[in-house]
């Protein structure tokens, strides 16, 4: 490919698609046409961030998503390049801005707690935690079109991203974030429940105390077998549907999100 054709677009600002989930989708479709060839380096983030005129910041959630999804991969001291796409979905991935971005969907989240705090007894069981270790503990309502769906609890041990703080989270994605110091997740176990709302996550959700709802749990690891993230969520039944799709040798499993 030409060496700087992914650089020949533009973003719209005025777009209610997020600015990085619109270059996702220029080097995208770079990629899947053909026009960037697996092994090509793509422009650096410095390139990209003038060709732009976007913040570095913009430029990593968008290759930090592209990784995630398996199209690109990173090299330290070399740079981004397009990935085999043989390869792809070997690992777990999970994005909810991306996930709901492709359903054609604005994603949006609002952080409602962030705090730093020492494992409980039951968190260390399911995290396989040290008796002292530092948690960061932050529940967020995920909105989707601007209306709340889940609403999130999660916990990561303090010591893979040591400098996070709650303007971060309130303005990046922090899959993202850990994705750029080399935090990869590789694998999860997830469950689904139904259950029935509690005040306080109805309240949050904008919705009836009671009525109905999937309770979600999600344990991942990164390729080193080391438990990194644990994820509780509860989500609005009536907005979510759940498929399961089942072919020779595959499960697909997804989330449909209607209005």
């Amino acid at each position: 490919m030409e060496a700087n054709s992914i650089l020949d677009h533009k973003l719209l600002a005025d777009s209610e698609m997020p600015l990085y989930t619109q270059l996702i989708g220029i080097i995208k479709r770079s990629i899947t046409s053909g026009e960037a060839g697996v092994g090509a380096l793509l422009p650096s983030e410095a390139e990209l961030c003038r060709a732009y005129g976007i913040s570095r910041n913009t430029v990593r959630q968008a290759i930090g998503a592209l990784e995630e999804d398996g199209f690109v991969v990173r090299k330290r001291g070399k740079g981004t390049f397009v990935a085999d796409p043989t390869t792809r979905r070997k690992s777990v991935q999970y994005s909810f801005t991306t996930e709901i971005s492709q359903m054609g969907k604005t994603p949006s989240s609002t952080l409602v707690t962030f705090d730093i705090i020492t494992v409980s007894p039951r968190i260390r069981e399911i995290m396989d935690l040290s008796h002292d270790a530092k948690l960061y503990c932050f529940t967020r309502v995920r909105n989707v079109d601007g209306k709340p769906l889940i609403v999130e609890t999660s916990y990561y041990p303090q010591d893979i991203y040591p400098n996070l703080t709650r303007e971060m989270l309130q303005t990046h994605s922090f899959y993202s974030l850990l994705y750029h110091v080399g935090v990869v997740p590789f694998s999860a176990e997830e469950s689904y429940e139904a259950v029935l709302l509690g005040d306080r996550e109805a309240a949050l959700l904008d919705c009836k105390s009671g009525v109905p709802a999937f309770f979600h749990q999600r344990r991942t690891t990164n390729e080193n077998g080391r438990i990194y993230e644990y994820t509780t969520s509860y989500m609005r039944a009536d907005r979510v549907k759940l498929d399961v799709r089942f072919q020779k040798g595959v499960t697909e499993f997804t989330r449909v999100v209607d209005q």
